[in-house]
């Protein structure tokens, strides 16, 4: 052989090391167990500076999982990131939220576990429950679809109201079936729901605005009750992709959010004692994911 031909030879074997070597390169080691110190569980968020998000990471960090809480600013954020999979889980919204960005946006997120239902309340500053009411006098809802609907649901479980087949999270005040009711009601802004109350015999009041009204547990004569079939769409719920429903390290993060004593203390302390714990199993959860996403498609 020529020393030319020597010279060829040994440029191709380097070559074909070269890349094998690329290739073994670009392939790398199999990805780290998730959960492990190479592959952090990623939990998408709304509010990480919440004093219970520490206690939960603590706890989780006990049981041997490494997790990353990522904190959104925005509630469009967090569904978007975990279908893209830049989340492998996330906790911030209930049932309905979920069903609407699955049907706008054609994805398949899945509920894995619930959390707790932060309740609606009706209150007022006249009467210590719902049953005193007088028949005829006005209650107000909030005019927004989702929160309206919401309020005729928690206005039909006080006994106030009757809805057409029983109501639903599409409900509007055309639905108050007239003769099962026994009080008016009157759709406004959700800002001034709380600031009416001297005006009107009861207003549902969202939980943003509570506080700047000075409203407290006292004030509310009735909420969503967890128990109460109306109120499952709003029960608050990790969510992760479609593929992932039976991962044990995922499903493990919600038995430890769930069942430590310390978290869900927080998590009702942060709620200024108005969230309600829930468990709900997780096939009534998906069940009614279900129902909701045909009920909105339905509407289209």
């Amino acid at each position: 052989m020529s020393n030319l031909a020597r010279s060829l030879a040994a440029a191709a074997a380097a070559s074909t090391l070269l890349l094998a070597g690329c290739a073994g390169a670009a392939g790398g080691e199999a990805e780290a167990e998730l959960g492990t110190e190479g592959n952090p569980v990623r939990l998408g968020v709304v509010g990480a500076s919440d004093p219970y998000w520490a206690t939960y990471e603590e706890a989780v960090a006990a049981e041997g999982i490494e997790l990353e809480v990522v904190d959104f600013t925005e509630y469009t954020q967090p569904n978007p990131a975990l279908t893209e999979g830049d989340l492998d889980i996330n906790q911030f919204q209930h049932i309905q939220y979920l069903a609407d960005y699955n049907v706008a946006s054609d994805s398949d997120l899945q509920p894995i576990g619930a959390t707790a239902i932060y309740p609606l309340g009706l209150y007022s500053t006249q009467y210590d429950s719902a049953e005193d009411i007088p028949d005829g006098q006005t209650v107000i809802v909030p005019n927004d679809t989702v929160n309206q609907a919401r309020g005729l649901l928690v206005l039909q479980s006080a006994g106030l109201i009757e809805l057409e087949d029983g109501g639903s999270p599409f409900s509007t005040l055309e639905d108050i079936v007239e003769d099962g009711s026994r009080v008016e009601v009157q759709a406004v802004d959700a800002a001034i729901t709380a600031g009416s109350l001297g005006e009107v015999a009861a207003a549902i009041v969202n939980n943003d605005f509570l506080d700047q009204a000075g409203l407290g547990d006292d004030e509310e004569i009735s909420a969503d009750d967890p128990s109460d079939p109306s109120a499952l769409p709003y029960v608050n719920i990790f969510a992760v992709r479609a593929d992932d429903v039976e991962n044990p390290v995922l499903q493990q993060l919600v038995e430890i959010y769930q069942t430590t004593q310390d978290v869900t203390d927080g998590v009702v302390e942060q709620s200024g004692g108005t969230a309600v714990l829930a468990t709900t199993p997780v096939d009534e959860l998906r069940s009614s994911l279900a129902d909701v996403e045909q009920s909105i498609r339905d509407q289209q």
